[in-house]
């Protein structure tokens, strides 16, 4: 039997290994395929970003999308409760005012529900995101003295600004009602 040679390997190794244009070309290959993968990632990040802004707005969308109907409904609410504030003292108790009153109650309750909510303005300080002032007059300076119209938020949004008067730092001077 005749015994075979080991094929030289130091040569094959020669014959396989790349020149150094070969390996240039490699190194320009993979920066290329980096530079997609970069781009590939900025663009899967900001079609995640794009995703969650449209879930957002949608959402908000479906938060807000009663508040056309809703700001019509708030002047009979108004009109309801300044009926109910001057009523005569003789008519306090007859069945037809307390249903009235009840009337007013379940509209606040189904607005409450809604997300809709008032707005604190008498003793706060005058926000201008949340006040209207359409007067201004004695009392601490910057701060609500009076409420002319109650203002309302939906989920957190302003629905109507509260229309209100501001204090202006002069003392209230307005005798005191002794009764």
């Amino acid at each position: 039997m005749e015994e075979t040679q080991p094929q030289d390997t130091f040569a094959d190794s020669q014959a396989t290994t790349p020149s150094g244009d070969t390996l240039t070309a490699l190194d320009e290959e993979r920066k290329k395929a980096e530079g997609y993968l970069a781009s590939w990632q900025r663009t899967a990040a900001d079609f995640a970003n794009y995703k969650r802004r449209t879930e957002e707005e949608r959402a908000n969308t479906a938060k807000l999308a009663g508040s056309m109907v809703i700001l019509k409904l708030l002047p009979p609410v108004d009109d309801l409760e300044r009926a109910l504030a001057t009523l005569p003292k003789d008519l306090a108790g007859l069945t037809w005012v307390d249903g009235v009153a009840l009337i007013y109650r379940k509209m606040l309750a189904a607005l409450e529900s809604e997300g809709v909510a008032p707005i604190q303005a008498v003793g706060q300080p005058f926000d201008p995101a949340q006040h209207e002032a359409v007067m201004q007059g004695p009392g601490a300076e910057n701060t609500v003295v009076a409420e002319f119209q109650r203002g309302y938020t939906l989920h957190g949004v302003v629905l109507r600004p509260a229309m209100v008067k501001v204090g202006n730092g002069e003392p209230d001077l307005a005798p005191a009602a002794n009764g």
